[in-house]
Parts: C-alpha cells; sequence; structure tokens
C-alpha cells in the first residue's frame, strides 16, 4: 500500500518532475513475470529512480546497514526502506552470500522483479567494476533473463558523501534481456558463472559508456586509500 502511495503520489512525481528522466528501453521489461534488472550503481539517488520509471514493482537487495542506524534517524531510514519492499542483507560474515541469494530467489519464486547492482556497491569514482557472481547464480537457479540497465548522470548529481543531489537531467537506459538458458543446469559451476556475471557487466558498460576496471570496487577503493592517490572526484 505505502510501496504505491510513496511511487504514484508522493516520490515519484517529485523525481521525474526535479531530474526530468530521460527513459530508453523501458519496452525490454516483461510485462509481466520474473527477472531481473542489473544495473550500475553510481548513486544512493539510484536506489529510487529506477523504481519511480517502471511501471512494475521492484525489489531490492538493500545492504543492512540501512536498517540497523542508530537514533531516530536510523528508525526512520528503517522503517522507510521496509515500507517501500527492500529487503536487508547482511554483506559480512561466512555465509552472507549465500544469504543473499536465497533472498533473491525467493523474490523471483514469486514472479516478482528483482533489482540487483552487480558490482556489490557503489562506485566511488564513476568507473563500472567487475561484478560479483551472486547475480549469475540467481538467473541460472531461477531460469530468468537479466535486463541490464544503466543509470547515466547520477554520480554527477550525488556522488559519495553529498547528501543531498544536484537538480539536473539523468538518463535512464534498459538493454535486452539476456538469456542464460544454454547454461541450465550449470550453476555450480564457478566457470559459468564468472562467464555469465563478465556479460553482464559488459552489456551494463555498452549501455552506460562508462570506463571498466577488472577490480572488485571495495578492493580498487581500499587500494586508493591506501595509496593515497584517488582520483579526481574519487572519494
Amino acid at each position: 500500500m505505502f510501496y504505491h502511495l510513496l511511487k504514484y503520489v508522493l516520490l515519484g512525481p517529485l523525481l521525474r518532475l526535479l531530474f526530468r528522466p530521460r527513459i530508453e528501453g523501458l519496452e525490454h521489461i516483461p510485462d509481466e513475470g520474473a527477472a531481473i534488472i542489473a544495473g550500475n550503481h553510481l548513486s544512493f539517488s539510484d536506489h529510487f529512480l529506477m523504481p519511480a520509471v517502471l511501471q512494475r514493482r521492484i525489489t531490492f537487495l538493500a545492504k543492512a546497514e540501512y536498517f540497523t542506524g542508530p537514533g531516530v534517524k536510523g528508525r526512520l531510514t528503517a522503517a522507510f526502506f521496509r515500507s517501500v519492499g527492500q529487503i536487508p542483507v547482511d554483506r559480512s560474515g561466512k555465509g552472507a552470500g549465500q544469504a543473499a541469494i536465497d533472498e533473491g530467489l525467493g523474490v523471483l519464486a514469486k514472479d516478482e522483479l528483482l533489482g540487483i547492482y552487480p558490482e556489490g556497491t557503489r562506485s566511488h569514482d564513476g568507473r563500472l567494476y567487475k561484478g560479483r557472481v551472486g547475480v549469475a547464480a540467481m538467473a541460472l537457479r531461477g531460469k530468468v533473463k537479466v535486463v541490464p540497465c544503466a543509470m547515466v548522470g547520477t554520480f554527477e548529481l550525488q556522488p559519495p558523501g553529498r547528501k543531498l543531489p544536484r537538480l539536473g537531467r539523468v538518463t535512464i537506459r534498459f538493454g535486452e534481456p539476456l538469456d542464460f538458458s544454454r547454461f541450465d543446469g550449470m550453476e555450480n559451476d564457478r566457470t559459468v558463472l564468472r562467464g555469465v556475471t563478465d556479460e553482464i557487466i559488459y552489456a551494463i558498460m555498452e549501455l552506460s559508456g562508462q570506463e571498466y576496471v577488472d577490480l572488485y570496487a571495495q578492493e580498487a577503493k581500499a587500494a586508493e586509500q591506501k595509496s593515497g592517490e584517488g582520483r579526481p572526484g574519487g572519494k
């Protein structure tokens, strides 16, 4: 109930007014049935802009920190994310990856749309990083297609560390669905999972025009912090 109120009455119209998103490839989103929407992740605003342009409800796997913040602000943030159907995922610990996969498969089993950021975290410098294989595991085990998505312009409007976004126009671009049915029965093959993930990331790169870095984003950020040699605009 609150999800539809927020999307169609409160937040959705406001986001469209402020950011005037250009939407390309919306016809690639299936009208019904389960599918994964896999996108790049450049800004906190991505969580709201992509769902705002879709006709169907989409559920994201959100980091658990959004649900465990202290004080009144933390409780309000947690209540907000729960009310819009986001699922908390603990990214620490030995079983974190499998827990996320299980949660995602639960969404797909209900014939719903599942939103995933294959990089696993926001890009700290606007580049596209190596994808985690969880997206491939969900696609193969759930036997669903993956629709690549590119958010263009959100990094410039709200880079990491900026609490409120600048006003400006963004582009949200959806690509043709990727079908991995040729790998049926191979969902436990790490080589296959890596190949499927790389294919998804390549499709996102083609849509976004981002520079690709063959490292995990968290590793790249840690290396830059250690060396003290950050790229311009990358904090």
